[in-house]
């Protein structure tokens, strides 16, 4: 009974005038940048946050959170009628779903992935309302020891993001380094600053962000021409699928939902790993394999339900222990940190207003999205004949104007510019950019954790073993650790 009277005080908050709206611009624009290539939900995110500004924290967060599981839904429209995913986890939607769109059934495929979609997400905010409560309830009762041992962990995994280790912890070191720029938490010594003021502070985290994911992706995307895409348009009529598609879908729908939630609560690239692995569940449970990517509506229903469900997933840790464990939570992050709020295990209880609104605004956002994706479809897929040397300009005047709005320094806009072209080189290297700004944003309070920790221990590392929690984890990262490298080190002379 506690949870649904805290579920009615979020819906009070959430179908407030104001919020409502919040969420349906969310929606309405994650759903846009799902759609455009090259775009996706980190940069759809990243080029709001200075909307935010003149917001409380619930309407700030309300409205980001519409665009990360808007982005999921948007990006199958042009991997179904197109043949290109609007974004990475739509990638494998384009197999069966645009064979279906060559096959006449194109609506179809777009109906099953919007309701499966609204399935996978629905389910996934149960879980995250049922979880994440219970887990920051938990984690209340870690100390340093333990709260450092978590972080550890989270940097392990975040090595994982890449295809190769020896390539992607570096960069996390490289976030670390950046995060300790400034003042020392404790002893207030200056870091790394050479005697530049506007490093007092350290690094800010907006343009950071705002170079790295908004303007790098957006550089990278100029590459991508606009022309000569096949439009498949489609009926309204056209969208109702047949009984036999419906009851195959189901199975595959609740699969994926399972699936997509479970693999969100992991760090890296879970919404574009869950798509695949529910695509290679269904192959691998159909009575016939060989059908797949030659228009089978379970290749669909599948990987577009586990996209979405890995939303509410991602959303756990981030909210109940303060680790966003992908790109999109990370820049969440940031928007509440420069509200004052910080998330993490006393988060629910001291801001139960903001959790339970934004739990609210994700029922209503999903049933807001269901609305928009059907019979608006056509729409948004015109919005792909926008040439983008048009959009270019307009993206890097928000990025400009949202950094210099925050504190109103110049020099934060040379630090989004750097930020933008090192994103924009990483891609072309071949680099992952994730692991930096998520190691700048989890570095400081794991700094701090590790040091109280030895304060308190007289300096021995021997505190990490003495709770069974931290030594467990401390355990499974070494464990993590040793197979990334061995892992890593047996691809080499294969690729060499």
């Amino acid at each position: 009974m506690d949870v649904l009277g805290n579920l009615y005080t979020g819906f009070a908050t959430a179908i407030t005038l104001k919020n409502l709206y919040l969420a349906f611009i969310g929606c309405l624009w994650g759903t846009v940048v799902g759609v455009l290539p090259g775009i996706g939900p980190v940069a759809g995110i990243t080029l709001l946050i200075p909307a935010t500004y003149g917001l409380d924290a619930t309407g700030a967060i309300i409205m980001l959170a519409g665009i990360y599981y808007g982005a999921m839904y948007g990006g199958s429209t042009t991997s179904i009628l197109m043949n290109i995913p609007g974004e990475s986890a739509s990638v494998i939607t384009c197999l069966d779903g645009y064979q279906m769109t060559l096959k006449g059934r194109g609506g179809a495929a777009l109906f099953i992935a919007a309701f499966g979609s609204w399935v996978g997400g629905t389910l996934s905010i149960i879980g995250l309302m049922l979880m994440a409560p219970i887990l920051a309830e938990f984690a209340t009762k870690f100390g340093p020891p333990e709260m450092f041992s978590i972080y550890l962990l989270a940097f392990i995994l975040l090595s994982s993001l890449g295809s190769n280790f020896f390539r992607t912890m570096p960069i996390v070191f490289l976030g670390l380094l950046l995060a300790s720029i400034g003042m020392d938490p404790l002893t207030g010594v200056l870091r790394f600053t050479h005697g530049v003021k506007h490093l007092y502070d350290g690094l800010g985290f907006v343009p950071v962000a705002m170079g790295a994911f908004g303007m790098g992706e957006v550089l990278a995307a100029t590459q991508e021409s606009t022309e000569g895409r096949v439009v498949h348009k489609v009926r309204l009529r056209d969208l109702l699928p047949t009984r036999e598609e419906m009851s195959a879908s189901w199975g595959p729908i609740f699969r994926g939902s399972g699936i997509g939630f479970f693999l969100g609560l992991l760090p890296g690239s879970a919404h574009i790993v869950s798509s695949f692995l529910s695509y290679l569940v269904e192959k691998r449970m159909a009575k016939n394999p060989e059908e797949f990517g030659h228009g089978r509506i379970e290749g669909v229903a599948g990987p577009e339900t586990a996209n979405n469900a890995a939303t509410g997933g991602a959303m756990i840790p981030f909210l109940g222990l303060g680790i966003p464990t992908g790109p999109p939570a990370a820049v969440m992050m940031i928007a509440l940190l420069i509200h004052g709020i910080r998330p993490g295990p006393l988060f629910i209880s001291e801001q139960p207003q903001i959790f339970w609104g934004l739990i609210a605004s994700m029922y209503i956002g999903n049933v807001i999205l269901l609305i928009l994706n059907l019979p608006l479809v056509g729409v948004f897929v015109n919005l792909l004949r926008i040439p983008f040397r048009i959009l270019f300009p307009i993206i890097l005047v928000v990025c400009l104007v949202g950094t210099y709005t925050v504190n109103l320094d110049t020099f934060e806009l040379i630090v989004l510019l750097c930020a933008g072209v090192l994103g924009y080189l990483f891609r072309c290297w071949g680099f992952e950019i994730a692991p930096l700004v998520l190691a700048m944003i989890l570095g400081p309070n794991a700094e701090i954790a590790f040091r109280q920790s030895l304060m308190r221990s007289g300096g021995s590392f021997s505190i990490f073993l003495h709770s069974p929690i931290a030594a467990t984890l401390v355990a499974a990262s070494c464990l993590l650790l040793a197979w990334n490298i061995y892992s890593t080190l047996k691809k080499e002379p294969a690729t060499a």
